[in-house]
């Protein structure tokens, strides 16, 4: 039987990560900053919570990620010039940040892992079931991964995790989870977790990737959940009490994704985002597909 469940307004993003892997570029840049084709990698993952209809918008930062405040603020002095010059794109695609969504920020003082970020949001959240947002995936919005979540969420209650199959030797780089089919065919019950497994011991190739819709008494699980894997408190350690006791905060189940996502927390992977994206462009993707297949058969 379908049932209604209250509604998602709130979404959490984790941003406090140093960003090692993008060395030297993120020693004073933030990794989120890092622009994927002319748009920060942020901007794409507060469109997504935005276009779910999550207007409610929690950044999770650290030091170093004032950057991050001051370009979903408004710019009123490069507003003003660009006025001046009559440039209304480029005025409409300033202002487009700021407009999305009511911004809030919290620092996560200590780098504990992301369940310890999530946990940070808890006074922000309250007793509101809410999503969460990894900035290193990036969905593409003819792939409406999130509002499938909050629908799935609607219907069943309780935690919903974002799923994706992967290669069984790439599993090892995921949390990955154990379940069982639903009588829908893209959503499946949740009944085990396990952070980063050895490709010998994982449940399956179902691999946990950036998106997340958690009951709120997730936060009551985190506050005592030791630190696990890398000695970090670890989401999914929570998710796994969850799953294990329906009684605590309802079911999880997993929305299996078969669309386009783009890793930006890879340098290779954030390339190949780039180079997606900007031939799908219609202001770019002539000319660039034109450049590319020459550079391509030239280098072959």
């Amino acid at each position: 039987m379908t049932q209604s469940h209250p509604r998602i307004s709130k979404a959490v993003i984790p941003a406090a990560g140093l960003g090692t892997r993008f060395l030297p570029a993120t020693k004073a840049t933030p990794k989120e900053m890092l622009p994927v084709v002319d748009k920060p990698a942020i901007q794409y993952v507060v469109e997504e919570a935005a276009s779910a209809g999550l207007d409610d918008v929690l950044m999770i930062t650290g030091r170093n990620k004032r950057p991050l405040e001051d370009h979903f603020d408004r710019n009123y002095e490069l507003e003003s010039a660009l006025q001046k010059k009559g440039d209304a794109g480029r005025l409409a695609k300033v202002q487009e940040s700021s407009d999305l969504a009511t911004m809030h920020y919290v620092r996560q003082g200590d780098p504990k892992g992301l369940g310890h970020a999530v946990l940070c949001a808890a006074p922000h959240v309250g007793h509101e079931p809410f999503a969460v947002l990894l900035g290193d995936d990036l969905i593409d919005p003819r792939d409406p991964l999130l509002k499938r979540m909050v629908d799935v969420h609607g219907q069943y209650g309780g935690s919903v995790i974002a799923l994706m199959e992967v290669e069984p030797e790439q599993i090892h780089l995921y949390g990955c989870a154990a379940v069982e089919v639903t009588e829908d065919s893209d959503v499946v019950r949740v009944t085990g977790l396990v952070e980063k497994p050895d490709p010998a011991d994982a449940p399956s190739n179902y691999a946990i990737i950036g998106r997340y819709v958690l009951d709120p008494h997730v936060f009551d699980i985190l506050r005592t959940t030791e630190p696990g894997r890398g000695g970090e408190i670890q989401l999914t350690d929570a998710l796994q009490q969850l799953a294990d006791d329906e009684k605590i905060g309802g079911p999880v189940h997993g929305v299996v994704f078969k669309g386009r996502r783009y890793d930006t927390g890879d340098r290779g992977d954030y390339l190949r985002a780039i180079v997606r994206l900007a031939c799908e462009r219609e202001d770019l993707g002539p000319d660039f597909r034109t450049w590319l297949r020459s550079y391509v058969t030239e280098e072959m």
